[in-house]
């Protein structure tokens, strides 16, 4: 594994692509977005007129990009990377998908003699800048084995958790958990403004407990500064919130607390906080009780 194809440079891919090359990588990098792509050709990568260039040549093609469907349009045709790539190469998607897409899109590799892994990320901008993302793989072991020198570039902890799919339900899974989380400590921080005590200091007291967590730790202060920057915005996490609640009802599978969270997203989106942080989840609380969660010492 010597060149790589990095197709989706936003948030997450410019970082993710430093840190390949930092490891010694040569990588090849397109986005439809042309000042990224010159941004990452300044840091020391190559520019690619199209995902097909990207991938002639590569050993591993990435997609790190917002949705299926890009992800689907990126892969096929003519002009996509499965024209492009030789027998072998390995296709990582690395985007937050359905595992039902994941599955296609293995068969859609295996067609052209590649091999497929679904490879979503937890950690954020935050764990992409650093190269500490937990990566969670679907697909074959011997395959991973393969791509892991890669992955190890960009990320702290690699899990192969299955087969093509697995990869992408437990990215749905971590979504659900921190997305909830998140919301949980909305309700927690509003009871504690609304009562009248400081948010900030109800957050120190109770950090080193049982209700701490990693979640608590980077949302709470981003809550009580008033700093919705995103690092990970509603906007995506909408997404896979939509993408956990569809797989659901494909299983005729009831999630109770996850549905409600979908309709807060959308209230959020319908009062224009669509590309707040997902710490902006208290605003939809702040809207309905007419508290603002803020800091004295903030």
């Amino acid at each position: 594994m010597k060149n790589v194809g990095f197709i989706g440079l936003g948030i997450m891919g410019k970082p993710m692509v430093r840190n390949l090359m930092k490891a010694g990588f040569a990588v090849t990098v397109f986005d439809v977005v042309a000042d990224a792509v010159q941004v990452m050709v300044a840091a020391g990568a190559k520019a690619a007129a199209s995902v097909k260039e990207a991938a002639t040549g590569a050993d591993m093609v990435i997609t790190m990009v917002p949705n299926g469907a890009i992800v689907r349009s990126i892969l096929s045709g003519a002009d996509g990377v499965l024209a492009g790539a030789a027998k072998g190469t390995i296709i990582a998607d690395m985007s937050s998908v359905t595992p039902v897409e994941s599955k296609e899109f293995a068969a859609l590799a295996a067609e052209h003699g590649c091999d497929f892994l679904d490879a979503p990320v937890s950690g954020g901008e935050p764990g992409a800048v650093d190269g500490s993302l937990a990566i969670m793989v679907g697909g074959d072991a011997a395959v991973l084995e393969k791509a892991r020198p890669v992955f190890a570039a960009m990320g702290k902890t690699i899990t192969l958790v299955g087969p093509n799919g697995s990869g992408s339900v437990t990215k749905l899974a971590n979504q659900v958990i921190v997305n909830l989380n998140i919301a949980a400590v909305s309700e927690a921080l509003i009871l504690a403004t609304k009562a009248g005590a400081d948010p900030k200091k109800v957050y120190e007291a109770i950090r080193g407990g049982l209700a701490g967590s990693t979640v608590l730790d980077a949302k709470a202060p981003m809550m009580y500064s008033r700093n919705f920057k995103p690092g990970g915005p509603i906007a995506i996490n909408l997404k896979d919130i939509t993408n956990v609640m569809d797989t659901a009802k494909g299983m005729e599978l009831p999630l109770i607390l996850t549905g409600v969270l979908q309709q807060i997203m959308h209230s959020l989106k319908a009062t224009g906080h669509l590309m707040d942080d997902h710490s902006g989840i208290v605003q939809f609380y702040e809207n309905i009780s007419g508290v603002v969660v803020k800091s004295d010492e903030a």
